[in-house]
């Protein structure tokens, strides 16, 4: 199964795989499940690490080159995932999480998130406690 992680579970997955429940942690390191992240998490990381944000403390650039290195894929962003995010409804202001939901729909991915919010959006995402 293509995992897409939100931005929170990835860092969490790097950096502080202590935060993931049990069930996340054996999803992702379930070799039949290949995780993917998304370029719009590296910007939103970029952008919050340049602003201070401790609970983004992390260098995206070396981030983005471990996740490579530990067998994930990234996943760009193009034209019709922006044209999709017109399409949702208003249930989250999020730019980055509205982005993530019509990636993960568009390539058929489930997107693993810690955000109620984003879990409203339904089918194709999977909350984790």
């Amino acid at each position: 199964m293509n995992l897409l992680l939100d931005t929170h579970i990835l860092l969490w997955a790097a950096g502080q795989p202590e935060r993931l429940s049990e069930k996340c942690r054996a999803l992702l390191l379930n070799p039949s499940n290949n995780l993917v992240f998304s370029a719009a998490s590296l910007w939103e990381i970029s952008i919050k690490f340049s602003l201070g944000r401790s609970d983004f403390n992390v260098d995206p650039a070396l981030l983005r080159q471990m996740l490579l290195l530990h067998g994930f894929r990234e996943l760009s962003v193009n034209g019709e995932h922006a044209i999709a995010v017109s399409m949702l409804p208003s249930l989250h202001k999020d730019p980055f999480d509205r982005i993530l939901i019509t990636q993960a729909r568009a390539e058929g991915m489930l997107l693993i998130t810690s955000d109620s919010l984003v879990a409203a959006y339904g089918d194709g995402i999977w909350l984790v406690d």
